[in-house]
């Protein structure tokens, strides 16, 4: 069973120190829904779904979730920034490509969740990012990040 201590533990493995006090901060009342055997599946809060936990071990985030690591994490923290031209499409789900990514934390890599924000600094989105920091920046084509969810 995982306690909302090691929830914490893990949020701070993957996202960095911070993350998961901003996830699971004690004494704020997060719904765990659990599989069968017990395992975390889901973390929920006022209905909106802020991780899941998949059997790899790694979050994977929703918006809300992403809302509290944006307000700890300082930026460029897990960040790809797009502009005005794709950020409709972005918010509608649609997937971020390389062209238009603006910049993004050169620690990313292929497989990381990321929080999309519009140049602005407004969270737009989350999801996976399918290419490195690097590539990101230099292709010219192909898809940058899977978004996960967008902000309507």
């Amino acid at each position: 069973m995982h306690s909302a201590a090691q929830l914490r533990t893990v949020a701070d493995y993957q996202f960095g120190a911070g993350a998961g006090q901003a996830l699971f901060p004690p004494g704020v009342d997060r719904t765990i829904q659990r599989s069968a055997s017990g395992r975390p599946r889901q973390v929920i809060q006022d209905g909106d779904r802020l991780v899941s936990l998949g059997t790899d071990g790694r979050f994977t985030l929703g918006l809300a979730g992403g809302q509290d690591l944006q307000a700890a994490l300082d930026p460029p923290a897990y960040r790809v920034v797009v502009g005005d031209e794709s950020e409709p499409y972005v918010r509608d789900g649609k997937n971020v490509f390389a062209k238009f990514v603006q910049s993004v934390d050169p620690a990313v890599r292929a497989g990381d969740e990321v929080l999309i924000e519009h140049e602005r600094g407004e969270l737009i989105a989350v999801g996976r990012a399918e290419l490195d920091a690097s590539a990101m920046l230099d292709f010219e084509t192909g898809m940058a990040v899977l978004v996960r969810e967008g902000a309507r």
